[in-house]
């Protein structure tokens, strides 16, 4: 088994492509296209751009209050168990965050309204149909309806955030054999499209994904970086966060594909400032 080796050649590779304005993701997806091993590949790029790195923001960051080996945290009035923390990447699972009726009706309300997911396209700051995003979604207003403002109201107590930081909550539908493909959620503030997202609350620091059901088989939401898959069940949800918008914050994750049923979560963003 040959061992691959991070050349002068390939540092000087990975310099150019990100001063011509891929994105860390694009160059890692090319490298990756070519041959390198995924922990090469990300050890390159990590070593590479790690001068780039802004520091983290300053301020507080989105964190449930957990103390010292806490089972559960109280959220607006519920209980929450909490399953699986990890500092590195901070990552906390929970246990009970939405009851079965609201996933249920949650699942109602948007089942009408959902159109092919897109991703941000970050040459333009719009949007677009991506083949790594094979699900159905729609957004729904910050606190458009009783349901949400609750759901709002409990997600802001237990991550500690003001509701007014959070995006508007996107529901998706995951059918059989769709994914979402390994990416980050935090925007690249290299490409010329951050700069109207960013207008709008600043970076994205922290990702909430809600369970509303529980598929047959597959459609784990799993972080490559650490070797951890998270199986959907629903009422559940996996919480991380990201201090600044780089590789190094080890929250590449992905949504797998369904391999049986369907998957249907709820997932919401959390920024810097107010979204608007």
């Amino acid at each position: 088994m040959s061992v691959q080796i991070i050349t002068v050649e390939l540092r000087r590779w990975i310099v150019e492509q990100t001063q011509a304005g891929l994105s860390d993701q694009a160059v890692l997806d090319a490298m990756l296209a070519s041959g390198w091993s995924r922990s090469v590949a990300q050890g390159a790029l990590k070593d590479v751009l790690r001068d780039r790195a802004p520091p983290p923001p300053p301020g507080a960051m989105p964190q449930p209050a957990l103390g010292e080996a806490a089972n559960a945290v109280a959220a607006g009035g519920r209980e929450v168990q909490v399953l699986t923390a990890l500092n590195n990447p901070r990552v906390v699972v929970f246990g009970g965050l939405l009851e079965a009726q609201e996933c249920d009706e949650l699942v109602a309300l948007a089942r009408e309204r959902l159109s092919r997911s897109e991703t941000v396209e970050l040459d333009t700051g719009g949007s677009e149909i991506n083949a790594a995003r094979t699900s159905e979604g729609m957004f729904f207003a910050r606190c458009e309806n009783a349901l949400i403002e609750r759901v709002e109201a409990r997600i802001a107590a237990l991550l500690q955030w003001p509701v007014e930081n959070g995006e508007g909550l996107q529901i998706l539908r995951y059918r059989p054999g769709a994914e979402y493909k390994p990416h980050y959620d935090y925007f690249d503030p290299a490409q010329p499209g951050s700069a109207s997202i960013l207008a709008r609350g600043g970076q994205r620091l922290a990702s909430l994904v809600m369970y509303l059901n529980t598929p047959l088989r597959g459609g784990a939401t799993t972080f490559p970086d650490v070797g951890l898959e998270v199986m959907p069940t629903r009422g559940n949800a996996v919480f991380f966060s990201y201090d600044r918008p780089h590789p190094d914050t080890r929250t590449l994750h992905s949504g797998a594909p369904v391999l049986e049923g369907e998957k249907w979560v709820a997932t919401k963003w959390l920024r810097e400032g107010r979204f608007d």
